[in-house]
């Protein structure tokens, strides 16, 4: 699915240089008079990993299409309409609804999300108050405030964050939004779903009673173990593109039964060159790994010197990465992964590690605890490509969990042999430890820029387009989506080669344009706009630039708008809107 087009690489390119620019010219602040927060949701509610991770990255400022028009939903629940002078570009606001403030009683067990909102046309919005109900309002043009058309609920009544919507043909609209997934059913301790649905509308939309709550069309239902990041609708193809830290799968999809190997699947069979009847101590395994119906142990041997500082694993619902830093001097191969494939799902939030130096040994062992995102399920691997190649060699499961760490006298004997001159590994290859095994190794690579995901196509009415698998990996990690307001086209920035980070609380693009990178002010120190300009394939250099995104408190969302040929961003904080001009 995914071509690299060659023609646009550009193997030359060293760098950004800094391109100084007129903060008085460029950045214009504006006091709120309606503020914005982000104390809607209660801090006392028990929020999942990818949760909390969601809420900070919540862009609380929608955009209208083609229109200098945009609108928040502030801390009274009032639905504020923020438009430009097409002259001055100062921003103006109204009050266009006030929606009433949700009262949330002790027995009610649902989790409530932050206010979203969506423009379907530039007069039309749908608003969600976050507990559970979307209000659809029109610009009559009549009155500083909307029309009201109706008011609309899931079924379960469950509160739900809007993420997209789209005219999908002449008589219908579609909105995409998303809730955690509540079921009486399951355990406490599961790891949490969420649930992506599609409602439906007749267009044109029709008045209903404010009384009357009616129930929410849902056309389709997928669900998957993390909040999407993006959504985006491509007419051309007739798809919704869902992109999230995991896939987004039918909900009625089969489960994989169980798989319990025979006795002659456990027979060693012999590799190519490989002489299992010389008496000769074989290179042990990687690592050593067994399971259970809900979890996975991987035991990896590390020297016994190893600091526990020195150890960097990190979880991700799909992958795993374990780095050791410092100046350890091994006598065999250190593992080293970096966003290394799993071979099924885990919950990265309850998966842990632990370090057992053993001090008596030569080798200690760090095992890793993983928590299957699918209960029940077998692995057949611990890691996706195991067995595809020499350096990703099959390692088989540890069926008797008591010798799971085995593994590390097996190392220790053959180490012993390697240090004594033995051909340790029975293949005639001499002594000592292979020269491929030593020399430097990478332990600089930052994986924290960027976040894992996975993007899933899903048809128009539901169903997998024949072009497209159910769910799939993106070729490396996510930095960048389209800037919200600022381009129409479908277009995504993944990582290539980038050290350092960043920390960013938004992260958006103009294709061809530049990346911009949004931190997070705080009460006594303004936000910033990192501004990253495209370079076209034969230059060395691009410009960089960083302008003030407000002194007004926490960044809460960010946007653009199209005025004539000019670009202009909005950048919300709780009590400024500030305008950014004149940066192309």
């Amino acid at each position: 699915m995914f071509t690299t087009n060659r023609s646009l690489l550009n193997p030359k390119f060293e760098g950004y240089k800094l391109d100084a620019i007129d903060q008085d010219r460029c950045v214009e602040r504006h006091s709120l008079q309606y503020t914005a927060t982000q104390a809607t949701v209660s801090s006392n509610a028990p929020l999942s990993f990818e949760e909390v991770q969601s809420r900070i990255t919540h862009n609380h400022i929608s955009i209208a299409p083609d229109e200098s028009r945009a609108v928040y939903v502030d801390a009274q629940y009032r639905a504020i309409l923020v438009e430009l002078h097409p002259e001055t570009y100062a921003p103006t606001f109204r009050v266009v609804y006030e929606l009433p403030q949700p009262v949330k009683s002790r027995n009610d067990a649902h989790i409530n999300e932050y206010p979203s909102a969506a423009f379907l046309s530039s007069s039309e919005i749908f608003v969600s108050d976050g507990s559970g109900l979307l209000y659809i309002l029109r610009d009559s043009g009549s009155s500083a405030s909307f029309q009201f058309l109706g008011i609309h609920q899931l079924s379960q009544a469950i509160p739900f964050r809007i993420h997209s919507i789209a005219t999908v043909d002449s008589g219908h609209a579609v909105l995409i939004l998303s809730s955690r997934m509540y079921s009486a059913s399951t355990p406490k301790r599961t790891a949490v779903s969420f649930d992506v649905k599609a409602a439906q509308f007749e267009l044109p939309l029709a008045v209903s009673s404010k009384e009357a709550v009616q129930t929410l069309k849902v056309i389709w239902h997928r669900r998957g173990h993390a909040v999407p990041i993006h959504v985006a609708h491509d007419a051309s193809r007739q798809v919704f593109m869902l992109i999230g830290g995991s896939g987004y799968n039918q909900v009625d999809a089969p489960v994989l039964s169980a798989y319990s190997p025979s006795a002659d699947e456990m027979v060693p069979i012999p590799r190519a060159n490989e002489n299992l009847d010389t008496g000769l101590p074989l290179p042990p395994p990687a690592y050593s790994w067994t399971q259970t119906s809900d979890s996975v142990t991987v035991a990896f041997p590390l020297p016994s010197t190893t600091s526990k500082n020195n150890i960097r694993v990190t979880f991700s619902p799909q992958s795993l990465t374990l780095h050791l830093e410092g100046n350890i001097v091994p006598d065999f191969p250190l593992p080293h992964y970096s966003s290394k494939r799993l071979w099924g799902g885990i919950s990265s939030s309850s998966s842990m590690w632990t370090w057992d130096r053993e001090g008596e040994h030569h080798v200690g062992l760090l095992t890793l605890h993983l928590d299957k995102q699918h209960e029940g399920t077998r692995w057949s691997h611990v890691f996706a490509d195991s067995g595809t190649s020499t350096e990703d060699a099959e390692v088989p499961e540890t069926l008797d969990p008591s010798e799971l760490w085995n593994i590390r006298e097996s190392l220790e004997k053959y180490t012993a042999a390697l240090r004594s001159g033995e051909d340790a590994s029975g293949l005639g290859l001499g002594s000592g430890l292979p020269s491929l095994s030593t020399g430097e190794m990478d332990d600089e690579v930052d994986d924290s820029v960027g976040r894992a995901a996975q993007l899933t196509w899903v048809a128009e009415d539901g169903s997998i387009p024949t072009w497209a698998r159910n769910c799939s990996d993106l070729p490396s990690r996510l930095l960048s989506t389209v800037l919200p307001g600022g381009d129409s086209s479908i277009s995504l920035i993944v990582k290539n080669g980038i050290d350092g980070t960043t920390d960013t609380r938004f992260t958006y693009h103009l294709a061809s344009k530049a990346v911009f990178a949004f931190d997070n002010g705080m009460r006594d120190r303004a936000g910033n706009v990192y501004i990253y300009r495209a370079a076209p394939p034969t230059e060395k250099w691009a410009k960089q630039a960083v302008l003030s995104a407000g002194h007004g408190g926490s960044l809460l969302g960010v946007g653009a708008m199209k005025t004539g040929q000019e670009t202009i961003l909005l950048c919300l904080t709780e009590k400024e809107l500030v305008v950014i001009r004149n940066v192309f």
